[in-house]
């Protein structure tokens, strides 16, 4: 057992809702001064993290989803709400892979879902915690559909759902109604606030899968980069109210693929982009907008103190400022956002006469009701105020009455008022005084004129208290009366603060605008990181150039040794190609795109334990998703793969990866693929749309420099040893380092040579794992030269024959070609 003070309680809630733990608050639900016996008491409210209305300030840029999940004939419906803004969205889809990505998307504290759904294989690795969601098990019948209906009907007050379009969405239905079966059984609140549940389709937005959230970094940094890493969030988020916060968080998660709906945001940005003091003006204006969203989501679940209302009302005063700012730009959805903004100069007005400036924290004492604005209040407040006066001019008579100067009338709620004495004065105490309590160092009295005035004050401040409840409760009506409004108001608002945001950093970090197109082809000039060229400084990172598209350049091979920058370059691409579809723009000179349906990544190896998945599985269910599920507007980013296992099967797999993406009856995804198998850059001249690029390096005196700079052309080193050097291993283990890779090099010819026909074209092995059996011709033929009897003439002509007989063998493979002159 432990107790924690009144006032400090929510901290203690937080920290046991984030343990997973579900808190039950009780409160008195009859007057103690009426009640006959024991205080009814009851469980007004369960606490949950989806429920939770009051979490700390650290979280108040972010939402916070209740889930609901649930399937029947494999269509699995879909729907999310969070209680604090009253967001509520309905989708459905046919993958148990895609509802995970978009749960994983989500990032909801607590799901709800059916008793036979635990049951699925997949799913149940999510549900059990891995994701830190807190998982709610009914039974199926709580997701009927037509009860489904009921509720929602009931919520909302309509007779029909078909205005909602949610007509083709009966398991998203479904599922909505689960979540307001769970919000009725737990929170006892009014919803509201609330909004109408709208329906949305996976194919409205930019597909990203967890894995490529997590590979990119957009939200949330790697666990390698530190729990608070750099991300593109964190590089491109100047907004300035947690409304927009959360919204940018929203439109990273969900890129568009209209190219019009982008080029209205780019519209809007580019007008606010170039008109910097009207920038600078809104941003001003915008810092000083609270969070009305939360604001009203506490008004409306009667969780709300009289200082929200006072945060709203000076919110609601900035609008018309805002109003007036952007009514003098051009831009059709600057221009929208205006019209869905709302001064509410009637709600302005009452509150502002009835709340005072600076009320109290708490309600239960009272005095946030304005003098003047209740008549019944303020006379009540005169007679507490008379009564307190009247016991002053008590105390200052008594002293006089009995001599006793350290005479004190004071009051507790248990004995109401009194006359406390100390014990030393005890005996001049007169015979009136009625003895009300003994202390170990005073004793406590009344007088009958003291108990009569004590029943005139107490009523007073108790009917004020109530009167001030009812009043405050009159204005929480008010309020709600214009619920959407505000609504309208904080979506407007935070449109306004990402658009804003935008145009900021476009002038901060010198971004261009992107041109969106529905042609598949990339042209990016002059890229650069978005987060990287933060991290370096000013002017220190190096551009690159890059063309993308279904033909000619379809799949780029990158090569060059660790740490040149190739995994940076492929991301750029990837991150350029998100910033531009969210309406942003972008870290380049100059940049044409295509619109991309999906980002797939493949890049860093990492086990999946709670799955007992090795570092080498994860990369192939990852590669697998690419394969299966890429189209010809997708972009891929592959990073090494096939690293997990053993050279010769990774660059098999690596090898037939590039085959199949690359294949003419495919739909040859734009790709990005860096590695280390530069056996790999041979594929240019197999096969068309494939190009090698490589990362520029400069040795010198034994040293490598990184020029970060992205050419034409494969590499035919990774300078691995060179990197080992940078990072400080002993001259000795970088000695016998490159002894060992000579000895491998020229026996991997060796081996290599071995095994090619002399009569075939091509590089044929019918089982690279067993040993050579014989010995070929050519490799016999070197041993046998006796290199002493041969005049150097003798021995040149000799290794020309020898290097023709070998270029005749691999005329299609030039990487071999280059080792035979090595011989």
């Amino acid at each position: 057992m432990c107790g924690v003070p009144y006032h400090s309680a929510q901290f203690y809630i937080n920290r046991l809702i984030k343990e997973g733990l579900k808190v039950a608050i009780c409160e008195q639900v009859e007057d103690p001064k009426l009640a006959r016996g024991i205080v009814k008491r009851e469980v007004i409210r369960i606490i949950t993290p989806g429920t939770n209305l009051e979490w700390d300030s650290g979280s108040a840029g972010n939402h916070n989803f209740i889930c609901a999940v649930c399937e029947k004939d494999g269509l699995f419906g879909l729907s999310y709400l969070d209680l604090g803004t009253g967001l509520f969205k309905i989708t459905e889809f046919k993958k148990e892979e895609d509802v995970m990505n978009e749960i994983m998307r989500l990032e909801p504290k607590e799901i709800i879902v059916p008793t036979s759904l635990c049951l699925s294989p997949s799913l149940s690795h999510l549900f059990q915690g891995e994701n830190k969601l807190m998982l709610n098990e009914y039974e199926d019948w709580i997701f009927d559909l037509e009860d489904a209906k009921e509720r929602l009907k009931r919520q909302f007050q309509l007779s029909t759902l078909e205005g909602l379009g949610l007509n083709s969405y009966f398991q998203g239905t479904s599922a909505a109604g689960a979540i307001m079966y769970y919000l009725k059984e737990n929170l006892h609140l009014s919803l509201e606030h609330v909004r109408r549940p709208t329906p949305y389709s996976s194919s409205d937005h930019m597909i990203l899968d967890y894995a490529t959230q997590r590979n990119l970094e957009i939200v949330a940094a790697l666990p390698s980069g530190g729990r608070n890493g750099p991300t593109l969030l964190s590089i491109i988020d100047h907004t300035l109210t947690s409304m927009g916060m959360r919204l940018l968080t929203l439109w990273l998660r969900q890129p568009l693929l209209v190219p019009e709906k982008i080029r209205a945001r780019q519209e809007a940005v580019e007008e606010l982009f170039k008109n910097e003091a009207s920038l600078v003006q809104l941003r001003s204006l915008l810092k000083e907008i609270r969070d009305m969203e939360k604001i009203l989501g506490r008004i409306t679940c009667g969780l709300s103190s009289a200082r929200e209302f006072i945060a709203l009302k000076e919110s609601l005063k900035i609008i018309p400022a805002i109003k007036r700012l952007i009514s003098s730009l051009s831009s059709p959805f600057i221009k929208l956002q205006n019209e869905s903004l709302y001064g509410l100069e009637e709600l302005v007005s009452v509150v502002d006469k009835a709340i005072v400036d600076n009320p109290p924290p708490g309600m239960s004492e009272g005095g946030f009701i304005r003098k003047g604005y209740s008549e019944d209040l303020d006379e009540l407040r005169a007679i507490s105020l008379k009564g307190k006066e009247w016991l002053r001019d008590l105390q200052v008579r008594e002293v006089q009455n009995t001599g006793i100067k350290s005479l004190k009338v004071r009051f507790n709620k248990v004995f109401g008022y009194y006359i406390e004495v100390t014990k030393s004065n005890l005996p001049l105490v007169p015979d009136y005084y009625l003895r009300k309590q003994t202390l170990v160092n005073c004793e406590r009295f009344t007088i009958p004129e003291l108990k009569e005035y004590e029943d005139k004050i107490l009523g007073a401040e108790d009917k004020a208290k109530a009167l001030e409840q009812e009043l405050f409760e009159g204005i929480r009506k008010r309020i709600l009366g214009f619920a959407s409004e505000i609504q309208e108001n904080a979506s407007a608002l935070a449109t306004l603060d990402c658009l804003a945001s935008f145009a900021w950093s476009a002038i901060k970090y010198g971004y261009v605008r992107p041109e969106v197109q529905e042609e598949p082809g990339i042209s990016i000039e002059g890229g650069r990181h978005p987060v990287v060229e933060r991290m370096l400084g000013e002017g220190e990172f190096i551009e690159n150039d890059t063309i993308l598209d279904n033909d000619e350049n379809q799949l780029l091979i990158i090569t060059g040794p660790n740490m040149a920058g190739k995994s940076t370059y492929i991301r750029q691409v990837a991150l350029i190609c998100l910033m531009a579809q969210i309406g942003s723009f972008v870290p380049a000179k100059k940049v044409r795109i295509g619109v991309v349906d999906r980002i797939f990544t493949r890049i860093g190896a990492s086990d999946n334990l709670a799955r007992g998945e090795s570092t080498f599985m994860v990369e192939m269910i990852e590669t697998a998703n690419i394969l299966n599920n890429a189209t010809p507007k997708s972009l891929v980013i592959l990073d090494e793969i096939g690293r997990g296992t053993s050279t010769l099967d990774g660059i098999g797999i690596a090898w037939a990866v590039c085959e199949f993406l690359n294949r003419k009856d495919g739909p040859r995804p734009r790709t990005l693929f860096a590695t280390h198998y530069h056996e790999l850059t041979q594929l240019e001249e197999i096969l068309s749309g494939i190009k090698n690029y490589n990362v520029m390096v400069k040795e010198s005196g034994g040293d490598i420099v990184f020029l970060r700079k992205i050419v034409l052309g494969g590499s035919d080193r990774s300078y691995g040893i060179h990197v080992g050097k940078l990072a400080g291993l002993p001259p000795e283990v970088i000695l016998r380092a490159q002894e060992v890779l000579n000895e491998l090099e020229k026996e991997r010819f060796l081996k290599a040579v071995s095994q090619v026909p002399l009569d075939t074209g091509r590089w044929v092995t019918t089982n690279p794992c067993n040993e050579v059996e014989s010995e070929h011709p050519i490799i016999k033929e070197l041993r046998e030269i006796t290199i002493d009897q041969m005049t150097p003439i003798q021995a040149l002509l000799k290794l020309k024959e020898i290097k023709e007989r070998i270029n005749g063998v691999f005329t299609r493979y030039e990487g071999l070609r280059s080792l035979s002159k090595e011989v």
